[in-house]
């Protein structure tokens, strides 16, 4: 049995046709499932932890460097007091009124806020430790039931967005780890599809995109295919095809399509971006892609945006000196290297309430939930002017409230580079397409389409099964076989 997988960057499918009529995979109640898988892990006991004379020197650090932002807090205090008795009367105590105050801690204070910051770092370090030893791969959750189990079980190992990371450079371990988790994922799907299937499944058309996410160029997709490739082989198939992206989503069109028509294929999805042309419909047993390109951007880079934007400065983002890449850093999600720099910060010197917020935001699993209402924003904006996310895991009562207006900034920059990446499609094109075929998580968003339809204003769009149009063509590529579409040689007509 021959199936067609979408490994997505936020969701993955599966699926494989049937007599001629396409079956996807059910995994619990849905056709699809978060590409997030839980390992649980026994995480070292806070009850061992004692300050070694290493430890001890870190805490005598942090207290020094405490000590000293306390100081100078109280020397700005004092000079914006200076600066407030200067103004004229009548003035005098509204400008006193805006001097910030300053809680002066004692020594021990800052002694115990100190010992808190070692210990959660030490905690940190020896749960990385404990990974680099080899996570234990089994008993894992995937999906939203794997997040929620990271959040409940406050321990264990989450991994949000694997696909993101295969093709960025990979140290120590991390190629072994992050190869046990993609066969874990390639492992479920092909053992949900054989019990639904009735059939072992043994083979598989696996969707890529034409460019992936990295950090070393060509070079870190080829990286990635080979983990892929590995993984699949781990997971117990046989053979391994891959597919661009695009051109599994033309090959699901073509079906619907009984006219050939010059289509351009536009798949935008959580971590990447995939344009292709092709002569889509008509009598041929499968379309003809004419080319394809590729943006290693996508849904998730909004995502970030608008967390950057909207939700960060409920933490102090623009109003504490605390610097901006930590705010990233939380707002990575799926990013483990970020997520571990993230909950090693000390914010103890920053003032209150964004000091308790951060320290909360540090909590497990909470940088998880704040990405869930970022993205809950965006795709609720899509169809309404206000969203609002309830923080009361932060703090009882905080609230985040983001309109339209706010989602059209976070997306500016990912809909300049897919401008970009549509005008370098039209200007290799000497024929314009008859449609655009939209497809991909992003394509539901209303910006998207406008942006599309405005580069192309002759074409007809057509808008595809956002979460399923890809996996629908990979399942009829797995049936297909010597049919499978290939990029044609030569220029673009």
């Amino acid at each position: 049995m021959r199936i067609g997988i979408d490994f997505g960057t936020s969701y993955s499918a599966a699926g494989a046709l049937l007599d001629g009529k396409l079956e996807l995979i059910r995994f619990g109640d849905e056709h699809q499932f978060r590409t997030t898988v839980f390992f649980p892990l026994k995480l070292p006991d806070v009850r061992d932890f004692e300050l070694t004379p290493q430890l001890e020197a870190d805490v005598e650090r942090l207290v020094a460097d405490s000590r000293r932002e306390q100081h100078l807090a109280a020397a700005r205090a004092s000079a914006a007091r200076q600066l407030a008795m200067a103004e004229p009367v009548h003035r005098r105590a509204e400008a006193l009124a805006m001097v910030p105050g300053v809680r002066t801690r004692s020594d021990e204070e800052l002694r115990r806020e100190a010992i808190k910051v070692v210990r959660r770092r030490w905690s940190s370090e020896q749960a990385l430790l404990a990974v680099d030893a080899g996570i234990d791969l089994q008993d894992a959750l995937y999906g939203e039931e794997a997040i929620d189990a990271y959040v409940a079980s406050g321990s264990g190992h989450l991994v949000v967005s694997p696909k993101s990371m295969l093709g960025y450079r990979l140290h120590g371990s991390a190629r072994n780890t992050l190869l046990g988790i993609a066969t874990h994922i390639l492992g479920h799907i092909r053992a949900t599809a054989s019990r639904q299937l009735g059939a072992p499944v043994r083979s598989t058309v696996l969707g890529r995109p034409v460019q992936f996410r990295s950090s070393m160029g060509e070079a870190g997709g080829l990286q990635a295919i080979e983990i892929l490739t590995d993984a699949a082989h781990a997971a117990g198939f046989e053979a391994v095809e891959f597919l661009e992206e695009p051109a599994a989503a033309a090959m699901g069109f073509h079906r619907q399509s009984p006219q050939q028509r010059r289509t351009l294929v536009v798949d935008i999805g959580g971590g990447t971006t995939d344009v292709a042309v092709a002569d889509v419909g008509g009598p041929a047993a499968a379309p003809g892609i004419l080319g394809s390109w590729g943006l290693p951007q996508g849904g998730t880079d909004v995502d970030i945006e608008l967390s950057m934007r909207r939700f960060m400065p409920l933490f102090g983002k623009g109003s504490t000196p605390t610097p901006v890449h930590q705010f990233y850093e939380a707002a990575a999600v799926h990013d483990l290297q970020r997520q571990a720099a993230f909950r090693r910060t000390a914010f103890a010197h920053v003032e209150a309430p964004f000091n308790t917020r951060l320290a909360g935001l540090q909590a497990v699993g909470n940088t998880i939930r704040l990405n869930r209402a970022v993205e809950r924003s965006k795709i609720h904006l899509s169809e309404n002017a206000v969203a609002s996310a309830q923080l009361d895991y932060i703090e009882p009562g905080l609230e985040a409230t983001v309109d339209a207006a706010a989602l059209d900034e976070a997306a500016s920059r990912f809909l300049s580079s897919l401008g970009s990446l549509l005008g370098t499609v039209e200007g290799e094109l000497e024929r314009q397409p008859e449609t655009i075929y939209l497809t991909g998580g992003m394509s539901r968003a209303p910006y998207v389409q406008r942006a599309v339809a405005e580069r192309f204003p002759h074409a007809e769009t057509v808008l595809g099964n956002a979460s399923l149009g890809v996996v629908s063509g990979l399942a009829i590529a797995a049936s297909a076989g010597s049919a499978i579409p290939r990029a044609a040689a030569g220029s673009i007509g």
